[in-house]
């Protein structure tokens, strides 16, 4: 399950199928971080929980690293209507 999971998520982010909400943006910004890096976490993560106890649908969180190939990021994702994943939250991982 969570290799197809992470395709999936992979799959958004490369076809450019998400979006972040304004918590992400707000953790981004107090982590230097910016959309680059959410991009490049995914891509070069692996899935580190799968948060199924929620009605608003499973979350993800993957770990990776940020463009500098040396910053591990944390993403929170889900995904919404369409097919669309939704970046919840970023932050460095220390």
């Amino acid at each position: 399950m969570a290799g197809r999971g992470l395709e999936r998520i992979r799959d958004a982010i490369l076809d450019h199928r998400y979006s972040l909400t304004e918590h992400a943006y707000e953790e981004m910004d107090e982590d230097n971080l910016d959309v680059l890096d959410v991009e490049a976490a995914i891509l070069t993560g692996e899935i580190d929980q799968v948060l199924t106890v929620d009605p608003r649908g499973t979350r993800y969180v993957v770990v990776g690293n940020a463009t500098d190939q040396q910053t591990a990021v944390g993403v929170v994702v889900r995904f919404v209507e369409r097919d669309q994943l939704l970046v919840i939250t970023i932050y460095e991982v220390k």
